[in-house]
Order: structure tokens, then sequence, then C-alpha cells
């Protein structure tokens, strides 16, 4: 992965200052879910290999995937003469949380429905952004994630395998992460939206949707999405469910993630 960098020698010519800051905190965005990514991978390697080494080494493998991606953003907030910023009040709040989290399939499980947003906003920003090296970054950032989802769900199914989870309380954590990411854009759209373009309501659709797939996809996790969100979204269970190729999360995506050169990223 240390071959590939992003060209970022021609600078990008933004339209105005709010522009420039709203690129600046997308970018901060996605290297705080990177940051957050690292940290807890390499914690829950460390106790996964007690009883798996060969997962165990999976989780640090994946753990240092995302320390590159935050170096890359890194790099990437430099040449748009930006840096990394504190969190805003909400971003904060969440991270905290999810950092707090001490059982394993809730750390697994908010890690998936993460990496599942983070991919999406970076797909439908695909759909605006004109840049040449702000795509590049995009199209990295969302073709790894396409092995991470699979990736996660893989992980979820070890851990509630080898762990007992009381079902009631992990669906109400399920719905509580559920609800609190589609109300994420409420927050973070009077600062990237002029970047990005998306506006609150396509994004937070868009997060049910792409959500809802991944876990109607696997009826053996048995966590439905919320009922209420599908409905206020328009979104109808089984048009979810007929789904072109493979799903998101099977082992079929995972290979065809697995070698970088192979995977094709599109717009959402």
């Amino acid at each position: 992965m240390h071959d590939e960098y992003v060209d970022t020698t021609t600078a990008i010519q933004f339209s105005g200052e709010k522009e420039q800051y709203a690129a600046v905190k997308f970018f901060n965005a996605a290297f705080r879910a990177e940051e957050s990514g690292l940290r807890q991978a390499h914690e829950l390697a460390e106790e996964v290999s007690t009883w798996s080494p060969d997962l165990g080494e999976v989780l640090r493998l994946y753990g240092d995937e995302e320390g590159w991606h935050r170096e890359l953003i890194t790099s990437f907030l430099h040449s748009i003469d930006g840096k990394i910023l504190p969190m805003g009040r909400v971003t904060k709040t969440l991270y905290g949380l999810y950092a707090r989290a001490e059982r394993m399939e809730t750390i697994v499980l908010a890690n998936l429905m993460f990496e599942t947003i983070g991919a999406t906003t970076y797909r439908m920003a695909l759909r605006n952004v004109e840049y040449p090296s702000a795509r590049h970054m995009l199209k990295i950032l969302t073709r790894d994630e396409s092995f991470h989802i699979p990736l996660n769900v893989h992980f979820l199914r070890h851990v509630l395998e080898r762990v007992q989870v009381a079902p009631l309380r992990l669906r109400f954590i399920f719905g509580l992460l559920f609800f609190s990411l589609t109300l994420l854009p409420l927050a973070s759209r009077p600062k990237a939206q002029a970047f990005d373009r998306l506006g609150r309501y396509e994004l937070s659709r868009a997060y049910v949707e792409q959500l809802a797939k991944v876990f109607l996809a696997e009826p053996d996790l048995r966590l439905e999405p919320p009922r209420l969100l599908l409905w206020f979204f328009g979104l109808k269970r089984r048009e979810l469910l007929k789904m072109e190729g493979p799903a998101v999360a099977s082992i079929e995506a995972a290979e065809a993630a697995a070698d970088r050169r192979n995977v094709q990223v599109e717009a959402l």
C-alpha cells in the first residue's frame, strides 16, 4: 500500500475560501474516522489473538491500513492549506462514546456501521467533486472500505459465535447507532456541503439505504433496520433486497475487493 500516493503537485483552485474550508472539514472528518478505526482495530487484535492468531493478524493489518489512510489524508490536507482541526462537539461526543465501548460485539458492530456510512459519503461525493487529487483521495478511501465492510461482517459473526450476547441489548445498540448515524448529516452538512454539495436529506437517506442493504443481506445476524426510518425515507424492504450482483457484505464482495487493482470505484 505504501507504493501508492496521491499526486498533489497541482494545487486545487477552489472557488473561494468557503469551499476550501469545507474541503478541510470534509477530510478532517475522514481523518477522525480512520484514526478511530486504527485504534479500535489494534486493540481488538490483541484480544482476538488470544483465541484466533490468524484473525488477530488480519485485524492488525486492517488497523495498519487505516493508519496509512490517516497519513494520506494528513498529507492531502497540507496540500490544500489545511491541518488537523479539533473535533466539533457532535463528532467528539460520538467518537468519545465509541472509544468507551468495551464489549467486543459493540465495537465491531459500530465499526461496521461507521465504515458503511463512510464509504457511502465518499461514493456520493465522487458525483460532485471534480478536482483530480481530491477524486483520487476519495477513490482510495472508497476502494478500501469496499473490503472493510465484508471484513467487519466476518469479524462480527466470529465474535457473536464466541461471546455470550444478550440479543435485546445488541438490537438496542444497533437501533441507537442506526438512528444516530442517520442524524449525523444534520451536523456535518453546514461544514462540508460547500465541498461535496450533498444535502442533509439525500445523505441521510443514503445512509439508511446502504446500512439497510448490509444487514438485510445478512439475516443470520438478526439485526433488522428500523422500519420507521425505512418508512420515513420511502424505502421498501423487498426492493432493498433486490440487489444486483453479490451483497456488499458477502464473501464474493470481499474477494473481489482484496486486490486493489481489480476494484472499480463508481459514484453512488
